[in-house]
């Protein structure tokens, strides 16, 4: 084996151990940490990161750390926006100046998308780190590259691409003056870009890499004129061998040239198993003797995992088997050892996945299999169902509701946190959670609001809380990933047979259902987001495991008809997210995710209502997707888009109920009634107003009950006032 193979690493978390990132950032907000206070405290957790870094690698980015967001910085650092505290920063992420949030890629990290009306830049060195970066010898400056940036920005349509795109570069060539190398990032290269857009982006790199060692880093997929950038001045490309499986084939096919290093994106920066060392060596092999010289490195950025499997309580048949973010270093470091010569091929070896005798269900097996040849669409159609259900549930027009949680209050986590520790028991738990339950249901009604939800106190998240109540899927103590700025979450893993021994929420809801004459919504989460936010088994197709959570939900549909629940809704967030980055694979997954959508409601009765919440997607993506799945009413975010979002819908004379999110949840400010009251308005041109619903745009868990009552009371007042413009109140 070569002694010459180096490694590199990016991407590792921000988030801290025990989420210290969150609490720090969260304190200054709350004014418990001053500004001074809250950088000193980012300086030590950097401080952490640059050393896990240095502890297992030879060299890796220096910069990439955030007080919220790269994008964001970026943003400013171009001069898009200006700050000049950390107060002014915070309102671009928080509050009624907030930038709209969506998915970065097809990951769950949410970005907040800057707004460029004029292609006009300015440099604002400061911004490039923020003062957040440690200076390390083997540390590379990093930089989210101009063509990704530009790409993944809100542009007014009068701004043509390539001139912002050039005057942007200008920019960015002032900003390199100082810096000899760089770690650029340009995951936008794995979209489906045009000739015109490769032939910018080459203009681009001409004239930035030169004098420049810029190390060219793109990831989540394959780039598909790959060898466009061989000729460009860059002193290595770095390459995902993962996910993007025809980057092998075009180095098999086209090669590698010799004066440039390829990083080897060998091991996932998504996926927590760890490495199948015979396919990582054979995949080695093929690729050294196209591209002699190699660094093996991630294949994405490790943010999307865990920081760490230490002092996790998984089973030893599931632990063994898994690698984090700083294992995923370990991993790195290890497999060029071996590669060298230097080290026994044993430690990597170890447990590569889950056997099948752990986790299999024969019976779940033969079920997805049955349910492969149903037909899955439900009868009657949609229109007469809107009759049907019209006179069912008798709502007036413009219904209001809310997206399913309430304040997740500290007394709420503290009471969940002493029922997991065994310190209050399982009855005084459930009475603390009616509790909350009852209270709900009462300001919903004092509100006025048409169709009531239980408020989702039982539930820590909406994908965790269904993991821990399905076999096949396990949950970690500590395994947090950032989603956007501050929001975490605990990925579960899947790592066997999906099923669903008893029932998951209708104690609940049933018990909501008790207390109010108005219908109360029963509320689930879909396969797709179950899937896009959990950790995946590679044995089987997620297909199969897509049917299999449906499956599973299904019979949770059923019991909520057979008890009388006359709402239900099932959030989808992740439905747009998931999909493929190159369109050309889309169809193959949209019909398995509508179909697995519509194997959980194809059989209920026409007079239920099913909603699906979906939000920060661009709709006009997929609309023709949506058609085809069995909802009746969709709620979807207007609020940050401003109601841009609706154009979609109105393109396609969309004909199904649709919920707009007229209250930002991301922010503290409580909407005015005026300014929902302008935005139905504004709906109502284009979409029938007996199809509108009044929402906020997601669930309430984040927002605190001072912010909530009056928001609720507004939604409410708004309806009123619009019933009261159409003559129907």
């Amino acid at each position: 084996m070569s002694r010459e193979i180096r490694t590199y690493a990016y991407g590792l978390p921000r988030i801290g151990r025990d989420r210290s990132y969150k609490f720090l950032v969260e304190g200054f907000w709350s004014g418990k940490l001053s500004e001074e206070e809250l950088r000193k405290g980012l300086l030590n957790l950097e401080r952490e990161r640059i050393q896990a870094y240095a502890d297992s690698v030879d060299a890796f980015p220096i910069g990439e750390f955030s007080f919220y967001d790269k994008m964001l910085d970026t943003a400013l650092m171009v001069g898009v926006y200006k700050a000049e505290d950390l107060n002014d920063y915070y309102r671009l992420c928080r509050g009624k100046d907030a930038l709209p949030l969506t998915k970065w890629f097809n990951t769950n990290y949410h970005y907040l998308v800057p707004r460029i009306d004029k292609a006009c830049f300015k440099k604002n060195a400061f911004w490039r780190d923020g003062g957040l970066s440690i200076s390390h010898p083997n540390g590379i400056p990093y930089l989210i590259g101009p063509f990704t940036f530009l790409k993944l920005s809100w542009l007014k349509e009068s701004i043509g691409f390539p001139d912002a795109l050039m005057n942007l570069a200008s920019v960015y060539k002032e900003l390199l003056d100082d810096t000899p190398e760089v770690h650029m990032d340009e995951p936008a290269l794995v979209l489906d870009l045009t000739e015109e857009e490769m032939k910018l982006f080459q203009e681009v790199y001409r004239e930035l890499g030169k004098g420049k060692k810029i190390h060219l880093f793109t990831y989540y997929d394959s780039v598909d004129r790959l060898p466009l950038l061989y000729d460009l001045p860059s002193a290595s490309i770095g390459l995902d061998l993962v996910h993007g499986k025809r980057n092998i084939e075009t180095l098999e096919r086209e090669g590698f040239p010799p004066n440039k290093t390829l990083i080897a994106g060998i091991v996932s920066g998504r996926s927590p198993w760890r490495i199948h060392f015979d396919s990582v060596l054979s995949l080695f092999e093929k690729i050294k003797k196209k591209a002699p010289k190699l660094v093996i490195s991630n294949a994405s950025p490790l943010l999307h995992l865990p920081l760490t499997l230490e002092g996790e309580g998984l089973p030893f048949e599931l632990k063994e088997g898994l690698a984090f973010a700083q294992e995923k270093l370990r991993e790195i470091s290890l497999l060029a050892r071996v590669l060298r010569g230097e080290g026994s091929a044993d430690e990597l070896q170890g447990k590569t996945g889950v056997s099948d005798a752990f986790g299999i269900n024969l019976e779940v097996r033969k079920r997805v299999k049955e349910a492969k040849a149903e037909l899955t669409h439900r009868i009657p159609s949609y229109l007469e169902r809107k009759n049907i259900q019209r006179d069912h549930l008798n709502l007036p027009l413009f219904p209001t509701t809310t997206i399913g949680s309430f304040p997740q209050t500290p007394d709420v986590r503290e009471k969940r946190k002493a029922y997991r520790e065994g310190k209050i028991n399982q009855k005084d738990y459930e009475a603390f959670i009616k509790k909350k339950i009852k209270e709900a249901i009462r300001i919903q009604e004092e509100a006025e609001l048409d169709v009531l939800v239980h408020g989702e106190f039982e539930r820590s998240d909406m994908v965790e809380f269904f993991a821990e109540r399905l076999s096949g899927i396990a949950t970690t103590s500590n395994g947090w990933v950032l989603s956007y700025g501050t929001r975490c979450y605990r990925p579960p893993i899947i790592y066997g047979d999906i099923s669903r021994s008893g029932p998951l929420t209708l104690n609940e809801i049933l018990f909501a259902q008790g207390l109010t004459k108005k219908p109360v919504k029963g509320m689930l989460t879909g396969p797709t987001t179950i899937l896009a936010w959990s950790f995946v088994r590679e044995d089987i197709s997620e297909e199969d495991v897509a049917y299999q959570i449906a499956l599973a939900l299904r019979d949770e549909v059923r019991e909520y008809e057979s008890n009388g629940i006359k709402v239900i809704q099932i959030d989808e967030p992740a439905f747009r997210e998931k999909a493929p980055l190159k369109k050309g694979e889309w169809n193959n997954y949209f019909s398995w995710a509508v179909r697995a959508y519509n194997l959980i409601v194809s059989q209920v009765r026409p007079e239920t209502q099913i909603h699906l919440h979906m939000c920060y997607s661009k709709f006009e993506d997929i609309i023709d997707y949506l058609e085809e799945m069995d909802f009746d009413v969709i709620s979807i975010e207007a609020s940050r888009s401003k109601g841009e979002v609706l154009k979609a819908f109105e393109a396609r004379g969309f004909e199904k109920g649709i919920g707009l999110g007229v209250w930002d949840v991301h922010s503290e400010v409580v909407p005015e009634v005026e300014d929902m009251v302008t935005m139905v308005e504004r709906a109502e041109k284009v979409i029938d107003p007996t199809n509108l619903w009044i929402n906020p745009d997601c669930g309430l868990k984040t927002r605190a009950w001072k912010e909530v009552l009056p928001g609720l009371r507004n939604m409410a007042e708004a309806a009123k006032r619009l019933r009261r413009s159409h003559g129907n109140l």
